[in-house]
């Protein structure tokens, strides 16, 4: 099934001098129009295609590409604030709306936002919003502890940071977790800490146990090698150096050294680490 604001692989069934004509199927027929037409375009061809509404509410097509799509969280700049609500810009020449219902705190020019980006069911236009709870499933997550998740940076707590998990739950990167710096709408790798009797989610950056030992590790061995094979840090160096260089926590530094040493990949003396064999 076609989908209005998003990526679809559609047919060229009908060419004409102001664009092609593209099989919307369940959509109907969606121009493309002829600025965005391939060279050597023909019928049959099958070409992948932004579908939106233009400024006159028509189905059009597009490979110019968004910054995001229906179903997608995202950071976007205001553009503009009219009558109407305010506009953002994702990248296409029509502006996104988020109408001033979707704004607990009105927006203002030039700010950037977290929003959701959806399909109102009654008037079938492509809007955003930036009440977010309401698109993110509050059943309990069938996560596995130490699972790989894509992560959204949301707002700070008194806890530490929210973050939109796979784009369906809310999870908390404790601020104890927090050994590096992030940015509100960021996205990034991250990991499932622990899934809580209640349910929800705690996160961190790195992945929990040995996997995380392991990560910091070679992380260390590169920047070892990338600074001549002798760096002046050990495991009496002052934590907050360790999180400046490493990101990390002088516990899992600790660690991570010790897996080095283990390994005989280094040595550690009272001035330093030094790789065993920098070559």
């Amino acid at each position: 099934m076609v989908a209005t604001g998003r990526y679809n692989t559609l047919s060229v069934i009908k060419q004409k001098e102001f664009g092609v004509y593209l099989d919307g199927e369940n959509l109907g027929e969606i121009l493309l129009p002829a600025r965005y037409v391939p060279d050597n375009c023909k019928l049959g061809d099958k070409l992948e295609v932004f579908v939106y509404l233009d400024s006159e509410d028509f189905l059009i097509a597009t490979t110019d590409k968004p910054l995001a799509q229906v179903g997608d969280f995202v950071l976007l700049r205001c553009a503009d604030v009219t009558p109407v609500g305010a506009f953002l810009d994702w990248g296409l020449p029509k502006q996104l709306l988020v109408p001033f219902s979707e704004q607990p705190v009105r927006m203002q020019k030039d700010k950037s936002y977290l929003v959701y980006i959806y399909l109102d069911n009654i008037t079938n236009r492509i809007v955003a919003t930036t009440k977010l709870d309401r698109f993110l499933d509050k059943t309990p997550a069938e996560y596995k502890e130490g699972e790989t998740v894509e992560l959204t940076i949301a707002n700070r707590t008194d806890l530490g940071i929210k973050a939109v998990v796979n784009g369906t739950h809310w999870g908390l990167i404790h601020q104890s977790d927090l050994f590096r710096r992030l940015h509100f709408g960021q996205s990034l790798q991250g990991y499932i800490k622990q899934i809580r009797p209640d349910g929800k989610l705690d996160l961190c950056l790195d992945k929990p146990g040995y996997g995380k030992v392991s990560g910091l590790a070679g992380q260390v061995l590169e920047r070892l090698k990338a600074e001549g094979g002798y760096m002046a840090v050990n495991d009496k160096t002052d934590p907050q150096v360790i999180t400046r260089l490493f990101g990390s926590s002088k516990k899992a530094f600790k660690m991570a050294i010790g897996t080095l040493y283990k390994q005989r990949l280094i040595d550690i003396s009272p001035d330093g680490i030094r790789l065993i064999d920098a070559n």
